[in-house]
């Protein structure tokens, strides 16, 4: 039974036969395995090409912004999950990066997604960045959506890590209309959405990476990627010094039960 489009039977990432291993053309053995850095590797993998220097920078600048972020929820799911399943590292690995939607991680993708859709409204002749960016404000005002890549319940009048990243690109000549588009956002939100949001991580990482050229489809795999690092770094730990089972009791220590119960029944304190 045919299920979906057939369209393509090939592939152009990889290819080998008994002497050679080719990725994307090149010779893994002989051009890369020693001769490029893992970011540069990256970019060939997703791009089919190698990065200039300066696409590496920008690059490399955003998986360490976001590697690491303390035990958030995807940080807590996977120490617990190796808490309760130490053969499983795999599955604690995969455990933490199921929780990447659009609060945690995948807000890159969408805000890049935004950025995207200001830039080709304002390919139109009479529409400049400024309109474009406004138009699109108001339409997720005025459906309730929240604006992606703005605003931090900790740094709130400026995101270090994101000041950081613009700053990097500019160093490396890659800034473009998406950064611009980024800070234009940014001057807007107070008068469209009623209140100041300062551009945040999840926001200047799809700005400086579609200014280098990464792909739009692609930037939900950068903090994947990323935040990947940060979780083997967090389950080493978890095997050293264990608080799977601590963060488990925390959490049930801070919710009550009020749901049905007979006469007399008084739960246990955890």
């Amino acid at each position: 039974m045919k299920i979906g489009p057939l369209k393509y039977s090939s592939t152009a990432i990889c290819a080998s036969n008994a002497e050679t291993i080719l990725i994307r053309g090149h010779d893994l053995c002989e051009e890369l395995i020693g001769q490029v850095g893992f970011t540069d590797y990256v970019w060939l993998l997703v791009e089919g090409k190698l990065p200039t220097p300066e696409q590496r920078r920008v690059l490399d600048s955003t998986l360490v912004a976001i590697a690491e972020h303390g035990l958030v929820p995807s940080v807590q799911v996977s120490r617990m999950t190796l808490a309760a399943a130490p053969e499983a590292l795999q599955g604690a690995v995969a455990a933490g990066i199921l929780g990447c939607g659009s609060v945690i991680l995948g807000a890159a993708e969408n805000a890049g997604r935004m950025f995207a859709a200001v830039e080709e409204r304002a390919r139109q002749p009479t529409v400049g960045l400024d309109a474009a960016a406004r138009e699109v404000l108001l339409e997720y005002n005025n459906a309730g959506r929240a604006v992606p890549g703005y605003g931090h319940p900790l740094h709130k009048g400026l995101d270090p890590r994101a000041a950081k990243l613009i700053a990097v690109s500019r160093q490396s000549n890659c800034a473009g209309r998406h950064v611009e588009i980024s800070q234009i956002i940014e001057g807007l939100i107070p008068e469209v959405i009623g209140k100041p949001l300062v551009l945040n991580i999840s926001g200047a990482i799809p700005a400086v990476l579609l200014d280098a050229g990464f792909p739009l489809l692609a930037l939900k795999g950068v903090p994947i990627l990323a935040r990947t690092a940060g979780l083997i770094a967090h389950l080493l730990e978890e095997q050293q010094r264990p608080l799977g089972f601590a963060l488990s009791h925390a959490g049930a220590s801070a919710i009550a039960y009020d749901g049905p119960a007979p006469d007399g029944f008084h739960a246990n304190d955890h």
